[in-house]
């Protein structure tokens, strides 16, 4: 097992190093408008002049800070830099606070809404850089965004936090994350990414209220998200935290196992593990369900049209890898690992483009390749696969 795990992790910083990283620097890099492009398309095509998202920016920022706290290779924390100041420079809202949710290609705002989601991966990738390079600023700007998204976003009478909100804090009509969204005020996903970076921020700012909503998140999460007798997390809420759709996300369960799991870990408290673990098990047992017999993962299951979706994206394959790495690290589940491992070999053999760089979107259910949707862009990112490499690299070495 132990020779299995050291092939794994030389594996994953072989395509870290080698792909993922470098295809980002040398391929995403706007030089000429500042930041970052914001697409390259499924066949490998540039789109200089494409919009720039806040998910993307604060995703590099994310990973390419860990890579550097990781790693230390001076080409990382370059990048990280880069994101950063850009973030700061254009994506912040120095009137009204919060992140702007997309750009123009030249850095001009063009939707201005305050997505939530947006602000927790901004402070993801913000408490990162602090943890990785010790920066004020980062941390500093970090801070500003969790105290708007509790002034604002959080429901002090039903508890959670609403999705979305306008520039100026107010109600919005459209609070959808994607088109792909119902349109509801709370939502797992939202909730998921909140407690995420919330962890990760109380890693360098060990604050009283941030550890309280920490500790609220997982028990929002447990009494409000999960569905206790199947173990799969619901998607959407009414703001009474009513849920009205029956949609099994697998990704997000097994993503969730582990990111809950890390979260608890962090708050350090001994009772707290104990009372969620049994949890974590749980969900990530239900997220089982989705699996393939060849590791892969399923996307998701409309139970109430009895209709399952059955392609297989890349974020998805990384974050099945990484929740059973968690089972197997934890909880000593050796079939666990042989799932992550089936997963991996899944992985190399169908999303990697070794011509193109970085992975493929999908493969859809019949094996062919999905170019239709972003090999770089608002929602193809560094963050899932690059994470992935580094858990391994990080719980391993």
């Amino acid at each position: 097992m132990i020779k299995k795990l050291e092939a794994l992790r030389e594996e994953v910083k072989d395509e870290l190093v080698n792909d993922i990283l470098p295809f980002w620097m040398n391929r995403m890099t706007d030089r000429e408008q500042g930041g970052f492009y914001g697409r390259i398309d499924g066949n490998n095509c540039l789109h200089p002049d494409a919009p720039k998202g806040a998910i993307l920016n604060a995703r590099i920022l994310w990973t390419f800070s860990a890579a550097f706290r990781l790693l230390k290779k001076p080409e990382y924390l370059e990048t990280a830099t880069r994101a950063k100041r850009y973030l700061l420079d254009f994506f912040y809202d120095k009137q009204y606070g919060g992140i702007f949710w997309e750009l123009n290609a030249d850095g001009t705002p063009s939707d201005v809404k305050k997505q939530i989601y947006a602000l927790g991966f901004a402070i993801y990738g913000l408490s990162e850089y602090a943890r990785a390079t010790g920066d004020r600023e980062a941390l500093e700007y970090a801070v500003r965004l969790f105290e708007v998204i509790e002034k604002y976003s959080f429901d002090p009478v039903q508890n959670g936090y609403v999705e979305a909100l306008t520039r100026e804090w107010q109600l919005i009509q459209d609070m959808r994350l994607s088109d792909k969204d119902e349109n509801e005020k709370k939502t797992m996903n939202t909730h998921l990414h909140i407690l995420e970076p919330y962890a990760n921020l109380y890693r360098v700012w060990k604050d009283e209220r941030l550890e309280k909503q920490l500790r609220n998140l997982i028990k929002v999460f447990v009494t409000r998200i999960l569905d206790a007798e199947s173990g799969h997390l619901n998607l959407f809420f009414e703001e009474d935290w009513s849920n009205k759709y029956h949609i099994i996300s697998y990704g997000h369960d097994i993503e969730a196992s582990w990111l809950i799991h890390e979260a608890a870990l962090v708050l350090g408290d001994q009772q707290l593990l104990a009372e969620t673990e049994p949890v974590i098990v749980k969900i990530a047992r239900a997220a089982d369900e989705g699996l393939n017999r060849d590791g892969s993962m399923i996307y998701e299951n409309f139970v109430d049209k009895q209709k399952v979706d059955r392609e297989l994206h890349w974020w998805v394959q990384a974050e099945n890898v990484v929740g059973h790495i968690n089972l197997y690290q934890y909880f000593h589940d050796e079939d666990a690992l042989h799932k992550a491992l089936k997963c991996w070999q899944f992985i190399k053999e169908n999303l990697i483009d070794g011509e193109g760089g970085e992975w493929y979107w999908s493969r859809y259910a019949d094996g062919t390749v999905n170019r239709k949707d972003d090999k770089a862009g608002f929602w193809k990112c560094p963050y899932h696969n690059g994470r992935m490499c580094m858990e391994i690299i990080e719980r391993f070495s």
